[in-house]
């Protein structure tokens, strides 16, 4: 190819370089509709933030200048000695635990790492200015560094197709195909995407099949109502302990996650250790439900179950476990159930929830006053809030790993993600309904009614979390970004109960399953409970391995009577009604 054909394609590679990115760029910035509450991108998010009562630290500020004055003149010097053949360091360092400039051509091509240098030098100024402010409102300041950060994730020259040199090998590689792939697995996503999200694939979605790969512990449905259906799963042994365990996981997701693989199946490790187990599975709302709130939840979910678990094990008490929301309806159910004067929970397990809502980590900052009202809205219009929009909005926590590298390797490098479980249960994404949406969050994360006993009245009933009299066990995960644990171990303050609260190693799905054979993370344990999260981790010992076996452990010391185990669908009153996993969990989204 002559020189003029050279130049040929790479103008025409950087023509479509800009205008995929302009649209790539523009749909993830408007997201294609009203409901504003995981626009990451967009600037002007933060100039409204900033027109409230804002100081500015005037020294602090012209210092950061002065600095970016400097460090920019740095680079352009060593840009220059670059260009002449000599060799070149590096005017500021990247962090070591950043995996987007891993190629050796960021370090290594000079204008490769001049664009590094550049972006970081920028990245360090905007940075160094919102520091330089101080805010009336804390929540204000939270919100404007989230969104801060959340725009210099986005502008990174990693995002980029002529900016990044992984990008660029891949392109002489496959002579331009990847481009084709890459638009093309960008458009499947589009029209898969609701008109308020953009849901990027994370994982090979034709990897698993539920039933074979996933949710495959045998067992039986042996109740159903319009909210979830209970699985029975079958026993692992013919003698088991007397008190069921009953799972409630959250409703915004499918309860597989507590039923992954073999090797990671929390169910299946409870019924290898001797326990008789019972699993909600909700259902993936549509808006005909839309009326049903969260109280609406606990009266036909975990109540309802636990009439049907009774009646078959022939028992009086359950040991209730609950997952996140999950736990925070469990809490709820077993505070209502005390103020009633009914012991049927034995003992009450709460995976990496809320009950105290005063951190709510950085959820919170998508939930403001011009925001939730739009929330609700878009919610009542359709009838449920689509988890497709809660899926985005968690992966924006963790916007480098969870949105962002897919967004390079499925787009730009024009690949197909790989298979991987959790990332396929993550994919798999529920609705809530309308009621019950705008009934929690109000609840929880906007009034934290939960913790004011009598706040919340059900029944004739005041909600009093002090209620919660029987023994408790608390598991918080110590990189959770959705619970933040130091918030979690907040509610062990409310509650009365015997407390155990025990901290895993890794985030909020890693760290709680995390199976006793090659679990790779330890676990942290006191046996007191300070009045600070803080005081707790310092008196705390560390173990090796996974939490699981400390709660059987547990659970056995509540009561660790054992009766012949039922056989799930024998019951003449609950036959079963089709196979687990049952046919709620197999309702997608898009």
């Amino acid at each position: 190819m002559d020189a003029q054909g050279t130049n040929d394609v790479l103008s025409l590679l950087n023509q479509y370089a800009s205008q995929f990115n302009a649209m790539a760029q523009d749909v993830l910035s408007k997201r294609r509709g009203g409901d504003d509450t995981a626009n990451m991108f967009d600037p002007e998010k933060l100039q409204a933030l900033l027109s409230g009562n804002v100081e500015v630290d005037t020294a602090r500020l012209v210092k950061n200048q002065m600095d970016f004055m400097r460090k920019q003149t740095e680079l352009w010097q060593q840009a220059t000695r670059a260009m002449m053949g000599e060799k070149f360091e590096d005017v500021v360092k990247e962090d070591a635990r950043d995996s987007r400039f891993a190629h050796s051509d960021w370090r290594e091509n000079p204008v490769f790492n001049y664009l590094k240098q550049a972006y970081l030098i920028n990245s360090q100024m905007l940075q160094g200015m919102i520091e330089s402010m101080h805010f009336d409102d804390p929540k204000s300041e939270e919100q404007v560094k989230f969104y801060t950060r959340q725009y210099i994730n986005s502008v990174s020259p990693t995002n980029y197709l002529l900016s990044n040199p992984e990008v660029c090998e891949e392109i002489l590689r496959t002579n331009g195909q990847n481009m084709v792939k890459g638009i093309e697995n960008f458009m499947r996503d589009l029209e898969q995407s609701p008109l308020e999200a953009f849901k990027i694939t994370q994982t090979d979605i034709n990897a698993f099949e539920l039933g074979k790969d996933l949710a495959a512990t045998p067992g039986e449905v042996v109740f159903q109502n319009e909210l979830f259906q209970l699985i029975h799963y079958t026993p692992a042994k013919k003698q088991a302990i007397k008190t069921p365990v009953l799972f409630v996981p959250p409703f915004i997701n499918k309860y597989y996650i507590l039923d992954l693989g073999e090797q990671k199946s929390a169910v299946r490790g409870l019924l290898e250790d001797g326990f008789s187990v019972f699993m909600i599975s909700w259902v993936n709302p549509g808006a005909e439900l839309a009326d049903y709130d969260f109280i609406s939840y606990m009266h036909k979910g975990p109540l309802a179950a636990m009439d049907v678990v009774n009646t078959i094990t022939g028992t009086p008490k359950v040991n209730l476990v609950g997952f996140c929301v999950g736990g925070t309806l469990s809490a709820m159910t077993a505070a209502y159930l005390r103020g009633r004067g009914d012991e049927r929970i034995a003992s009450l397990t709460l995976l990496t929830t809320l009950l105290d809502f005063s951190m709510p980590g950085e959820i919170g900052n998508y939930l403001s006053d011009d925001a939730l009202p739009i929330m609700e809205k878009n919610a009542e219009i359709k009838g449920v809030y689509d988890g497709r929009i809660l899926g985005l909005s968690f992966s924006l926590l963790r916007e480098n790993n969870l949105f962002w590298s897919y967004f390079i390797n499925n787009y730009l490098k024009g690949k197909d993600p790989a298979a991987f479980d959790i990332l396929y249960w993550n994919s798999d994404a529920t609705n809530i309904t309308a009621a019950c949406f705008k009934q929690y969050v109000r609840t929880t994360y906007w009034q934290n009614k939960l913790i004011e006993p009598g706040a919340v009245v059900i029944d004739d009933v005041p909600i009093d979390l002090s209620n919660i009299d029987m023994p408790v066990y608390f598991l918080s995960t110590l990189a959770d970004h959705i619970v933040l644990w130091q918030g979690a171990y907040e509610g062990t303050r409310h509650v009365s109960g015997d407390t155990r609260f025990v901290l895993a190693g890794s985030g909020h799905l890693a760290g709680v399953i995390n199976p006793p054979q090659g679990g790779k993370y330890p676990h942290w344990i006191n046996q007191d409970l300070p009045e600070t999260a803080s005081a707790w981790f310092d008196g705390a010992s560390k173990h090796e391995g996974s939490w699981w076996p400390d709660w059987y452990h547990w659970l056995k010391s509540q009561d660790a009577t054992k009766t012949t185990a039922p056989v799930p669908g024998k019951h003449p009153d609950f036959p079963s009604l089709e196979a687990a996993p049952g046919s709620y969990v197999k309702k997608r989204l898009g």
